[in-house]
C-alpha cells in the first residue's frame, strides 16, 4: 500500500487579545480591546490574507517556516530529566496489575526509549517488588540497571535509618538511585503521621544521610508539598533544607492530591528553584483536576529540571502526569533537550506496548499517541489538510510514531474519500480520483443507512476502494465454507451433574470450521511474470472456542503457506451489535473485528453487516486478512502497473 507524507511545520503563535504573529516576516498586528469594530475587522482580514499567502508559499516549497520561529516560539528549559514511575505509582491505579515478568519487560522497553530514571517499585513493601530488584541484577542490561530507582520512605519514627528494615531493603536492591518519600506538609506530619515537626525533619536528615553515605544518589519526594507550602511555607522550606543538608541530589515537589492550579505550581516551583540552586528540582503531579500535564509543563517552564510521570498517565485515582503528553510537548513545542528526544518516534509504540503488557485497552483519544489523535472526520477539515497538512494538526504525527487518519462516515465529504483513493493509488489522475470518490462515498452512505459504520473501520473502506480499482487483483477469494458447533458429553445424566455442580468442563462446546480458498501462487508469478496469474485452491479445517475463532483459524491455515506474513496476525477484539432487536432471531447484525500484526504492532478494524452473524463475521475476517496482505505482499500492488483510466 502506498501512503504519501508531505507534512511541514506551520506553527502560529499569538493571542486573540494581544497579537498575532506571521511566522515568515515576524510581523505583529495588535488587536486591542479599545479598537473599533472596523479596526478589528481590518486586522482579521489582514491576518487571513497574509496567512493564505504563507500557506501558498509553503505549498510551493519556497519557505521553511519551522526555521523562522525563533523570535516568538515558546521555549522551555534546555534539559529536563524524565523520571518514569509507571512500575511503582502507576501500578497503584485501579485495574492495573502487573507480574514481575511484565515489569522486567516494561523496564527494558523504557530503558531503550531512554527515559532517565525508572522507578521500579518499593522493595520493602511487597515480595513482587523485592523479586523484581533481585532478578533485575542478572536479567536487565547494564543500561537498564543504571536507570533503576528503588522507592521507599523515610525511617520509622522509633528507629534509626540503620535499624529500619525498609531502608535495609532499599540498600539490598542495589539500585543506584533511591527515591524517598517524606512529608512536606506540617498538618500531614502532626495529624496523619502523628509525629512532631522536628521528628519529621530528623527522619529526613537521618534517612538521606545514611543512604548517601553508602554511595547512593537520593531524591526526596516531598509529599503534599504544594498544599503544605500554602499551609505553612516556613515548615515546607525546612523540609527542603533538611534534605539538601543531608546530601539529597534532588527535591521532588508533589501535588499529591492533584488539587493545585498551574499558576500556583509555577509560582511555588520558581521560588524553590531559586532558593535551592545546588540540587535538581522535580515535580510529581496527580491528575485529580485534569491538570497533571499542565502543572508538570508549568513547573518545567519555571525551572524544574525533572518531571515524574507514568506512561499513559496510569496511577492512583485519576492517574499521574502522562509522560506520553509531557515528553512530546517539551521536545516539540518547547525545544527542551530530553534524553529520549532521539527516540521520540517510538512514543506511540511505547504507549501501546505498556497498555498491551498491562492488558489495558488503549485510550484512542489520548493526545499524541491515541488512534484518534490525528483522525479527521469533518469534510472541511480534510479539504483544508489537502492544501496544508498542518491546517488541522499541531505536529507531524510521524514525529511521535503515529499517523494521520481520515475517518469515513455518512457525514464525510468527497475530499475524505479522495484522499484515501490517492493514498492507495498514487498514479491516479485528479479527475478519476474525484469520480471514484463520489461513487465510493455514495456507497458508504448507502451502507451506513442499513447499519454499517465505517468510522473506526477504515480497513474496510480501503478494501472497498481497492475493489473498485480497475486492475486490482484480490490476493485470495473464498470458494466456500462450513461451520459446525457440537458438544461432548451429551448424556443427560452428565449434563444434569455438570449443571448441578457448576462443572463447565464436563460439557464442552466446540466449533469446527472448514474453509476453501483460492489464493494466488506468488512464487510462481514472481518467476514467470504477471501475464498469467496462477491460483492454488486450499481446503483447511480448524477447531475453535466458537464459530468465529474456528473460521479465523481455518482461514489463517489456508493462507499462511502462500502468505507467510499472516503468521504474525492475531485477532484482539470482536464486537457484535444487533441493529433491529425487534426482528428477534432474524435481526441484522453488525460485526466489528480488530486485528493486530504482532511484528509491526499495527492495528486495524473491519466491519460487516448481515442477518447471518456467521456471514457477517466471515466478511469482516476476509477484509481484515486482505488488508494485512496489501500491507505486506507485492502481489497486491500489481494494479499500479495494470491500471488504465476508466472511460
Amino acid at each position: 500500500m502506498k501512503f504519501t507524507s508531505a507534512f511541514s511545520h506551520l506553527i502560529l503563535w499569538g493571542s486573540y487579545a494581544s497579537a498575532f504573529t506571521v511566522p515568515s516576516h515576524h510581523r505583529k498586528v495588535s488587536i486591542l480591546k479599545q479598537q473599533t469594530n472596523n479596526e478589528v475587522d481590518h486586522a482579521v482580514d489582514f491576518i487571513q490574507a497574509d496567512f493564505e499567502h504563507h500557506v501558498k508559499d509553503l505549498q510551493d516549497g519556497r519557505i521553511e517556516v519551522e526555521n523562522e520561529l525563533t523570535s516568538d516560539r515558546v521555549t522551555g528549559p534546555k534539559h529536563v530529566l524524565i523520571y518514569d514511575t509507571s512500575l511503582r505509582d502507576g501500578t497503584q491505579g485501579e485495574s492495573v496489575s502487573v507480574s514481575c515478568d511484565d515489569k522486567l519487560k516494561i523496564a527494558s522497553r523504557l530503558a531503550s526509549f531512554q527515559v532517565d530514571f525508572i522507578e521500579a517499585g518499593w522493595p520493602g513493601s511487597n515480595p513482587k517488588d523485592a523479586e523484581f530488584f533481585s532478578r533485575a541484577k542478572s536479567e536487565l542490561s547494564l543500561e537498564a540497571k543504571s536507570k533503576l530507582v528503588a522507592f521507599g520512605s523515610t525511617r520509622r519514627r522509633t528507629l534509626s535509618a540503620k535499624e529500619d528494615p525498609q531502608i535495609a531493603a532499599l540498600v539490598e536492591s542495589e539500585a543506584p538511585t533511591i527515591c524517598m518519600v517524606a512529608k512536606g506538609h506540617k498538618w500531614q506530619v502532626t495529624d496523619i503521621l502523628r509525629a512532631t515537626p522536628e521528628e519529621n525533619l530528623d527522619m529526613i536528615r537521618d534517612s538521606v544521610s545514611y543512604l548517601v553515605s553508602l554511595g547512593r544518589k537520593v531524591f526526596v519526594d516531598l509529599e503534599h508539598f504544594y498544599d503544605g507550602y500554602k499551609f505553612d511555607e516556613d515548615y515546607s522550606l525546612q523540609c527542603c533544607q533538611a534534605a539538601v543538608d543531608a546530601g539529597a541530589s534532588g527535591l521532588v515537589l508533589c501535588d499529591t492530591n492533584g488539587g493545585s492550579l498551574p499558576w500556583e505550581v509555577g509560582a511555588i516551583t520558581e521560588k524553590i528553584v531559586n532558593k535551592f540552586t545546588s540540587v535538581t528540582i522535580g515535580i510529581h503531579a496527580h491528575n485529580d483536576c485534569g491538570l497533571a500535564v499542565a502543572n508538570s509543563i508549568t513547573a518545567a517552564q519555571n525551572g524544574a529540571g525533572m518531571i515524574q510521570g507514568t506512561i499513559n498517565g496510569i496511577g492512583e485515582r485519576t492517574g499521574n502526569a502522562n509522560l506520553c503528553s509531557i515528553v512530546p510537548t517539551l521536545a516539540l513545542h518547547m525545544d527542551s533537550k530530553l534524553g529520549c528526544t532521539d527516540n521520540l518516534k517510538d512514543m506511540t509504540s511505547v504507549s501501546r506496548f505498556v497498555d498491551e503488557t498491562l492488558n489495558r485497552q488503549p485510550d484512542s483519544t489520548a493526545p499524541f499517541v491515541g488512534a484518534s489523535a490525528f483522525a479527521h472526520k469533518g469534510g472541511l477539515h480534510v479539504a483544508a489538510m489537502e492544501r496544508s497538512p498542518m491546517s488541522y494538526q499541531h505536529i507531524d504525527p510521524g514525529l511521535v510514531g503515529n499517523e494521520k487518519r481520515v475517518l469515513i462516515s455518512e457525514l464525510s465529504g468527497r475530499q475524505n474519500i479522495m484522499g484515501k483513493v490517492k493514498d492507495l493509488d498514487s498514479m491516479i489522475s485528479d479527475d478519476l480520483a474525484s469520480k471514484r470518490a463520489v461513487a465510493i462515498l455514495n456507497r458508504v452512505k448507502h451502507l451506513e443507512s442499513i447499519g454499517y459504520t465505517f468510522e473506526g473501520a477504515e480497513a474496510s473502506v480501503d478494501i472497498m476502494i481497492l475493489h473498485a480499482t480497475k486492475g486490482y487483483c484480490p490476493p485470495f477469494t473464498i470458494n466456500d465454507y462450513a461451520v459446525q458447533v457440537y458438544e461432548t458429553n451429551l448424556k443427560p445424566e452428565l449434563r444434569e451433574l455438570a449443571n448441578d455442580n457448576h462443572l463447565e468442563t464436563s460439557v464442552h462446546a466446540t466449533a469446527r470450521a472448514t474453509v476453501s480458498v483460492r489464493t494466488i501462487d506468488i512464487e510462481h508469478m514472481e518467476s514467470h511474470g504477471p501475464d498469467s496469474i496462477p491460483y492454488i485452491d486450499r481446503l483447511e479445517v480448524s477447531d475453535g472456542n466458537g464459530p468465529v475463532d474456528a473460521l479465523a483459524g481455518a482461514l489463517k491455515r489456508a493462507l499462511v503457506p502462500s502468505n507467510p506474513s499472516l503468521a504474525s496476525l492475531e485477532l484482539i477484539d470482536y464486537k457484535v451489535r444487533i441493529l433491529d432487536p425487534q426482528s428477534a432471531t432474524a435481526a441484522a447484525t453488525r460485526v466489528m473485528i480488530e486485528f493486530r500484526d504482532k511484528d509491526t504492532e499495527k492495528t486495524w478494524t473491519t466491519v460487516s453487516v448481515d442477518r447471518n452473524v456467521i456471514s457477517a463475521s466471515l466478511n469482516a475476517l476476509v477484509d481484515g486478512f486482505e488488508y494485512a496482505l496489501i500491507e505486506h505482499e507485492a502481489i497486491c500492488e500489481l494494479y499500479d502497473d495494470e491500471l488504465t483510466e476508466e472511460q
